[in-house]
């Protein structure tokens, strides 16, 4: 394989792990709509639901870290079909089961399946293309990301009106046996030449930490942030975390080298990604809300409204327009605009009092803001990470990205609570909430922007010197 050219077959090979993507992506999203079912059909508590929501997130979300470190230290083509046949096989299990305790079982298995295929996807692009293609790539790939969010509700809803609640999960099946196959066929094998030994000390710290920080954000909203339920995993993820922090400082081959954090570059893309997830998970989250409670629209109808965010995202990233602007303009640019138009899109649905029409010219900047800057910063991210070890950079890039998305829903959730709560009407309250995202998005994209141009002044005196 050419490096200079990348691999003949690259633009083949990232439609299949794309497709490998998005089903696990669109899983995020496709069981909301089906709770009236399950709560029927399988006799579900609330609080059952709330395990088989939270199964997958929670387990995908603490393994990603480690997915990516085994992805780069045992062969990431290796982890993909693995990833591929633990979803396939979950999906399966998903579709059948016939109690709420095998659905949770089985959702924790496709959130296993779920990290190993969202890191490696993601580090096999950064292989198989060359350095002046992997924008594009990396911006074909957040497109997805952005597809995946969107669709899940709409294939959920048209399913369930067709179909049993299991179907969502059986049309799975299909789809990853097809991405298995390509993968067998097309995707060369990569790893770090090294072969570092497994830090397994720093996996399971990693997992226990992040899976208790993720389960304290999910459970603040429903049980209060005070609740025991909140402090006691919010207390667990903090000594957890730190102590992975002592171990991977002393460690001889860690799985996170944290000398990363040293760069600015690293460093700035980190910042913008976890602040960026921050506003935007919040805000959709406010904005499904919005649709429903103050327009009156149904889940499906509401569904199909968000969708010219995902759309826009799209076209931008699928045409490569968004990859030319951010060759043109440069990372940190790109970054500062594209979060100052996701911005502008918050304020116009909060602020903007004319029905739908307010809240679609949002959804269209918040598009085009994400089309420039999540791929900017997906592969400033990357780029400051060594090339053997991609598995982990994919990983750090996954688990901000699920850190700030909770945490944004959490907190714009509180601040929706607290509006309601002291007596303004919940347009009022999902306005607020949508203006706080707003502030965090554009803070996040100036911090990011600034922390990026002085690595890239650092680099250029250094090659100059």
């Amino acid at each position: 394989m050419s490096s200079s050219q990348g691999h003949p077959q690259r633009w083949l090979i990232l439609g299949v792990i794309c497709l490998a993507q998005l089903t696990v992506l669109l899983d995020n999203t496709v069981l909301n709509v089906a709770i009236p079912s399950l709560t029927r059909e399988l006799h579900a508590a609330t609080s059952d639901i709330q395990w088989m929501i939270n199964a997958y997130s929670l387990v995908q979300s603490g393994l990603l870290l480690p997915a990516g470190s085994a992805a780069d230290r045992y062969g990431r083509k290796k982890m993909l079909m693995a990833g591929l046949a633990l979803f396939g096989i979950g999906s399966l299990v998903a579709g059948l089961a016939g109690s709420t305790s095998q659905l949770i079982a089985a959702r924790a298995g496709m959130g296993i399946g779920g990290a190993l295929l969202l890191t490696t996807t993601l580090a096999v692009a950064m292989q198989i293309f060359a350095p002046e293609e992997q924008p594009k790539a990396i911006g074909v790939w957040s497109a997805v990301n952005a597809l995946g969010f969107a669709g899940g509700p709409l294939i959920g809803g048209f399913v369930l009106k067709h179909f049993w609640w299991g179907a969502i999960f059986l049309v799975n099946i299909p789809v990853a046996a097809l991405g298995l196959a390509a993968v067998v066929a097309l995707v060369p094998e990569s790893k770090d030449p090294r072969g570092d030994r497994p830090d397994l000390l720093g996996a399971l710290l990693s997992t226990i930490g992040m899976a208790s920080l993720v389960f304290a954000i999910i459970s603040g909203p429903g049980h209060g942030w005070t609740s025991a339920r909140v402090l006691a995993p919010a207390a667990v993820a903090v000594v957890v975390l730190s102590a992975f922090a002592w171990w991977e400082n002393r460690v001889h081959e860690p799985m996170l080298d944290l000398h990363f954090f040293r760069d600015r570059r690293f460093t700035g893309a980190v910042t913008g990604a976890v602040l960026i997830t921050f506003g935007m998970g919040g805000a959709l989250f406010l904005l499904t809300q919005h649709l429903q409670f103050v327009l009156g629209y149904g889940p499906l109808e509401a569904g199909l409204r968000t969708a010219p965010l995902a759309l826009t995202v799209v076209a931008l990233n699928f045409t490569g327009v968004a990859a030319k602007w951010s060759a043109r303009l440069g990372t940190p640019v790109s970054i500062a605009l594209g979060m100052v138009a996701i911005s502008a899109g918050l304020v116009a649905i909060a602020e903007l009092d004319t029905g739908y029409a307010g809240a679609l010219l949002g959804l269209l900047l918040i598009g085009a803001g994400c089309a420039v800057a999540n791929p900017a910063m997906a592969h400033a991210i990357m780029s400051a990470i060594p090339p053997e070890k991609a598995g982990v950079g994919a990983g750090v890039n996954g688990t901000l990205a699920e850190f700030g998305s909770g945490l944004g829903v959490a907190v714009l959730g509180a601040v929706l609570s607290s509006s309601v709560a002291s007596g303004e009407p919940l347009s009022a309250g999902l306005g607020a909430g949508q203006l706080v995202g707003a502030v965090a998005v554009v803070a996040g994209g100036f911090l990011a922007a600034g922390l990026l141009r002085r690595a890239e002044r650092v680099v250029a005196q250094e090659a100059g010197g």
